[in-house]
């Protein structure tokens, strides 16, 4: 049945009845209502309402190619009817995910040329895990189990993924991590830097912390490093230009493998294919998902190195890990079409040489001057505003006040949808958008900043 028959208020009403949403407080939910997103084109999505807003966030972080693309719609419906489902257990496969596995090796970084595929990002991190840890048991190490990871930092809601991530609340609600998880200080500047010390000099110290880890732990413990390129849901945190040169030297130093979570960054949204490349990162993993396919159908793929996977192959007989939906005929078809959209358009590079230094430039010459933002920063077409008493400073808004997501609802009411995370305003949009977009995107989050910035005092 159609959506269209029910009054948003009835939509609503069910919504409470049933629904239960991710990282929502129902109670305050139920007394507010959901707003209803009914619709999407290009980079606007409108909700029932009939609201036109610029989307700030590309659904959520995954929506490189925009709404409403016929090529992706189209691909979907060939493959279901040619095969809308078949297995990769049994020694079997099916065309489209041998295609996209080929394609996804010719697009990677040098050496990471076998894909083990998933429905989230969740699922691929939970593999690699398995595949890491059971890589140095296949090489007679099995006690090096040990994976160091940031605090704050976002690697999924599963119980693998929330034990891996550093989110504080999510660990709250676990009662029982996975063991042998080990956090450390994130490249977060703005909230560590020392009075006076540099980003190069912070970059390094925050590196350190990792090589810390490890010699507290033993370097015959530690598996791996894991990090994402830029620390998205953690608040898009930018790292200083040292960190990831030091931390690549130090994995390599006591022989810790690197696994680089690009749920977020990759496919364009840093201005290259992976975050590992701006960074100039070699890694033994790379886990992808989210903009694989725009957000069109769940799907996720890890990237393996040959130093993993030739040990997998070799010694490790059957490895016993999977999901129904691994490799899912019709989820790759899509990513097909996807990637082919994003190269015949020129949207990395789009990106790196137009888009991402124009959204720079405004979001530092408009929102970066406003009293209420204390720091902008931002890299391809992924931007954070810290909110601040005052232009320029580090001093937060008492929590009560709620500053962010006051800015966010302001914001969504002035035809922007951006996302809050504490008191960082965060933007991630579509890589379409083009300069026009941008400007319209700073003139309502200004706006927004002026409303609560007149209801604050």
């Amino acid at each position: 049945m159609s959506y269209q028959n029910y009054t948003t208020e009835q939509l609503q009403a069910l919504d409470n009845a049933h629904h239960l949403h991710p990282f929502t407080d129902h109670k305050q939910l139920r007394s507010d209502g959901a707003r209803m997103i009914v619709r999407a084109d290009g980079p606007f999505i409108y909700d029932s309402d009939g609201n036109e807003i610029l989307d700030g966030m590309a659904g959520l972080w995954c929506v490189n190619i925009g709404y409403g693309r016929d090529e992706l719609a189209k691909a979907a419906y060939e493959q279901m009817k040619e095969l809308p489902y078949y297995n990769s257990f049994f020694r079997c496969t099916t065309p489209t995910p041998v295609l996209l596995a080929a394609k996804l090796a010719e697009l990677a970084p040098k050496g990471l040329n076998q894909v083990f595929y998933g429905s989230s990002g969740s699922e691929a991190n939970d593999t690699a895990v398995r595949l890491v840890r059971h890589y140095w048991s296949l090489e007679g190490k099995p006690e090096k189990n040990i994976i160091i990871s940031r605090n704050t930092a976002y690697h999924g809601s599963s119980i693998t993924g929330a034990s891996l991530g550093g989110m504080a609340a999510m660990h709250g609600q676990l009662h029982g991590a996975v063991p042998n998880i080990v956090h450390v200080m994130p490249p977060y500047s703005y909230e560590f830097a020392h009075a006076g010390e540099s980003d190069h000099d912070f970059g390094l110290r925050a590196a350190r912390a990792v090589e810390d880890a490890i010699l507290e732990a033993g370097a015959d413990k530690v598996a791996a490093f894991i990090g994402e390129p830029v620390m998205g849901a953690g608040g898009v945190r930018i790292p200083p230009a040292s960190y990831w040169p030091e931390i690549q030297r130090v994995c390599r130093k006591y022989d810790v493998l690197l696994m680089i979570d690009e749920v977020i960054t990759g496919y364009g949204r840093t201005g290259a294919w992976f975050g590992c490349e701006t960074y100039g990162v070699e890694a033994d993993t790379i886990t992808t998902a989210k903009a694989l396919t725009s957000g069109y159908q769940p799907l996720s793929a890890l990237l393996v190195g040959e130093r993993i996977s030739s040990t997998l192959v070799e010694k490790g007989g059957e490895f016993y890990h999977g999901y129904t939906y691994s490799g899912h005929p019709v989820c790759c078809a899509v990513a097909l079409a996807n990637l082919d959209i994003i190269e015949r358009e020129g949207l990395v590079e789009r990106v790196a040489n137009d888009t991402g230094p124009y959204f720079s430039k405004v979001l530092a010459e408009t929102i970066g001057k406003h009293a209420m933002v204390g720091e902008t920063r931002s890299i391809g077409l992924m931007g954070a505003v810290e909110l601040a008493r005052g232009n320029g400073s580090r001093e937060r808004f008492d929590p009560g006040q709620a500053a962010g997501e006051m800015v966010r609802d302001h914001a969504v009411a002035n035809g922007l949808m951006v996302r809050s995370v504490g008191d960082t305003m965060i933007l991630s949009p579509p890589l379409i958008w083009g300069r026009e977009h941008v400007d319209m995107a700073c003139e309502r989050l200004s706006r927004a900043l002026d409303d609560v910035a007149a209801r604050l005092g």
